[in-house]
């Protein structure tokens, strides 16, 4: 790794300004003047327009604009937002009904905009939305995960937006005939709100003819690629831009009509308008995560082999489709459907189903949670009915060293791996030989521990291609810019290190530039774990061109063969000669002699492979059977991420994963009631993740670097999340098995666990 940097646990530059309140947030740069602006949602989950009339609103005091989605359509603006299809088993595409900015004669979840009120202040635009009349001839809210009920869009009549398959079907049903024993077990994956502690938000400028939108996202070539089809706007005419964002995990990756609508009101207003969600506003909008229930099935032959993998999937769409989620639980969820198994037969079914919610997309992991913590909970279940201890069972099915490079049953490449050396050394960390020990003694006490175990794989995902370009400024700085963007996860340090690594510049005089689609041309934005190891990779391709640059200018002046001149990331050096600049003082006898051409470099580069993170997360909880309550009371994770750039920063970014991870597991859920009414729509009665609620996290790297790109690297964002869920999982199954009960799911609140112990429905 020393030739990639130096891994060490530098801290992060940015927490300064974010501590002290000098970050630069949507909210905190708005223009000055700016118009505000309100959504008018509509209070009911589904039914037809009968009545919509504005008219009384857009003469309120301060109101300047009041759009529907009539208006939209007769400005000539192109209402429709984009949204993925799967394709049917049957070779043909999945329903893709229109999804409006604004809702058009029928609603379709409560909190769908219905009309946009811009005014000179927000309690304005608020005001004036009391003001308009609507009405609509309520039909029956469809909430289950199913065929039937009453049809959402009349691409699908039956709800079902699509049913997709992947692998041999015909082989897997011949394994599982074949087979010495068929373990089996229906999994329920909670739906989440992701709760960003920045709720979304936007401004939006027009001067006559450059549309200018800034919005706390992960990447400006999105919402650009909208605006320009939206209003039919030429490329070079919009720029988006975003600035500092607090917290993101795939959440905002996607355009929203709020975005599109602020950017219409600048237009016709000629005037800056700005919108910020409220909190509540974003429980109700925001796309939500998961939401789904799997059939997932295993085939044995007599020795604990697995033969045969089968999962037959239901998700939530919500009410349209959204920018990834058939993705997400189609192509994503398949990505790593064996996990790190040894299984050449598998067969997975997914079908799609529109309800009366809002969308379901991407959330920290985006497919990969969901398909680990639906193995790994069967595998677990496995090792019971097996009478096998679960790790062995494991053992006995990894992938071994000597096969890889590894092809998948779904087309995936694994590089590299030692599974069993990762789950060894976590066997030892977490101290599973006193386990025993620690379950006796809070039995002694009336109390139930139990210990869960997941071995998780994902992958990077988005987009395989990245570029860098690094400018060196008159004043002595460099900047380097750069295609990803950061939500939180130290892009900055990281960044401005790694480049100093290579080139020997002092890291506090790089800067690093990001979201500006004007200054940047093209990038992949942030999601997938891509970040690092992508802009990483072309960080490296950018130097690389910036020193041969460099050492053919210093071979012109100095009168010496470039190969004769070297660079040893902090100084170039020329045999037979004294003289050894720094990549700064080379800048500087450029500038010095007029040839700023030099000053900047640039390259983009593409991975040609995914690299595989993995690791294994162990997790033991402790139930109080009295109150139901259970609290997580050690929790250890060995990861192989391959080379790390900064430990401390991937010790973070694990932690921030582990955490969502038990949020879900024990606690956060979102209720819809039969009507559609979304009754977790405030902390109140949607219960997040506090630091009491933790226990301290184990963190140890395990390393087996990469051969997918030169650094070794594997990424590391969203890892906690994937390994946490059925860790949790297993640990309150393994605690609640000797009382009986068979099967728990998530979340395992207080009530439901309390319920469990008394013999409800799931106890045997």
């Amino acid at each position: 790794m020393e030739k990639f940097g130096k891994s060490q646990p530098i801290t992060r530059v940015e927490d300064a300004r974010f501590l002290t309140g000098a970050g630069r947030y949507v909210d905190d740069i708005a223009p000055e003047g700016a118009l505000s602006t309100f959504i008018f949602r509509s209070p009911v989950a589904h039914g037809v327009i009968t009545e919509l009339d504005v008219s009384e609103a857009a003469q309120a005091e301060g109101v300047r604009l009041v759009v529907t989605c009539a208006d939209l359509e007769a400005a000539g603006v192109n209402i429709a937002i984009g949204g993925a299809t799967a394709k049917n088993r049957d070779g043909s595409t999945g329903a893709a009904p229109l999804r409006p900015m604004l809702a058009r004669d029928r609603v379709r979840f409560v909190g769908e905009p219905v009309v946009m009120v811009v005014a000179e202040t927000y309690a304005q635009a608020r005001d004036a939305a009391e003001l308009i009349m609507f009405d609509v001839d309520e039909l029956p809210a469809k909430i289950t995960v199913a065929r039937g009920g009453e049809t959402l869009h009349a691409e699908a009549p039956d709800n079902c937006a699509f049913d997709w398959g992947l692998g041999d079907e015909a082989a897997t049903d011949a394994a599982f005939k074949a087979a010495e024993k068929v373990v089996s077990l229906q999994v329920d994956d909670n739906r989440i709100i992701v709760n960003s502690i920045e709720p979304r938000g936007c401004f939006a400028e027009w001067d006559g003819t450059r549309l200018h939108l800034a919005n706390n996202g992960q990447g400006v070539w999105v919402p650009k690629n909208n605006l320009v089809k939206a209003f039919g706007l030429d490329e070079g005419h919009v720029r988006v831009t975003n600035p500092d964002t607090g917290g993101a995990f795939g959440m905002k990756a996607m355009v929203y009509p709020e975005y599109l609508l602020v950017c219409h009101a600048a237009r016709m207003l000629g005037v800056p308008v700005h919108w910020m969600s409220e909190r509540t506003e974003a429980m109700l909008s925001d796309n939500g995560g998961r939401d789904l229930t799997s059939l997932a099935e295993l085939a044995f032959d007599a020795d604990h082999k697995i033969t045969a993998y089968r999962v037959r999937t239901r998700c939530n769409l919500g009410a349209y489709n959204s920018q990834y989620g058939q993705a997400i639980q189609t192509q994503l969820f398949s990505r790593v459907l064996m996990g790190v198994y040894d299984v050449q037969a598998t067969w997975l079914q997914v079908e799609g189903y529109y309800t009366n919610t809002v969308q379901v997309d991407a959330y920290r992991g985006a497919g990969r949670p969901e398909a680990i913590y639906v193995l790994e909970r069967v595998m677990d279940r496995a090792a019971r009915e097996l009478g096998v201890d679960p790790l062995e069972l494991r053992r006995i099915n990894f992938i071994k060293p000597d096969q890889f490079p590894y092809a998948t049953a779904t087309d995936e490449t694994y590089d590299v791996g030692d599974f069993d050396k990762v789950m060894s050394r976590g066997a030892v960390e977490a101290d599973m030989a006193g386990f025993a020990a620690r379950r006796a003694s809070d039995a002694a006490r009336g109390f139930l521990r139990g210990v869960g175990v997941c071995y998780y794989i994902e992958s990077i995902l988005g987009d395989p291609s990245e570029g860098a370009k690094v400018n060196f400024c008159d004043d002595g700085t460099v900047e380097i810019l750069v295609g990803t963007q950061s939500g939180g996860q130290g892009h900055e340090t990281v960044y401005a290190k790694f480049l100093s690594d290579q080139t020997g510049i002092p890291a506090e005089a790089i800067r690093v530039v990001q979201g500006d689609s004007d200054l940047i041309k093209k990038g992949g934005g942030t999601g997938g774990s891509r970040s690092v190891t992508v802009q990483n990779t072309a960080t490296l391709a950018t130097v690389a061109k910036i020193t041969e640059a460099f050492t053919a200018f210093l071979s012109e002046e100095i009168g010496v063969p470039a190969a004769q001149i070297t660079f040893d990331d902090e100084r170039f050096r020329v045999e037979g000669s004294n003289l050894t600049p720094s990549m700064l003082e080379v800048a500087q006898m450029a500038r010095d002699k007029g040839r700023d051409d030099l000053l900047t470099q640039q390259a983009r580069v593409k991975l040609e492979a995914r690299s595989f993170p993995n690791g294994v997360h162990f997790c033991e909880v402790v139930i109080d059977p009295e109150t139901g309550v259970v609290r997580v009371d050690r929790y250890t994770v060995v990861d192989d991420f391959g080379n790390l750039i900064n430990p401390l920063l991937a010790e973070g970014q694990v932690h921030g994963g582990v955490v969502q991870g038990i949020g879900q597991a024990l606690q956060e859920h979102v209720v819809y009631d039969e009507d559609g009414q979304l009754l977790t729509a405030s902390f109140m009665d949607y219960a997040v993740p506090r630091a009491i609620d933790m226990p301290s996290i184990s963190f140890t790297s395990e390393p087996v670097p990469s051969t997918a790109n030169v650094m070794g690297m594997k990424g590391c964002g969203e890892a906690g999340t994937v390994g946490a869920l059925a860790a949790v999982s297993n640990a309150v199954q393994d605690a609640l098995w000797e009382q009986g009960v068979r099967q728990a799911d998530m979340p395992f609140t207080p009530h439901k666990v309390w319920e469990l112990l008394q013999g409800g429905d799931n106890a045997a």
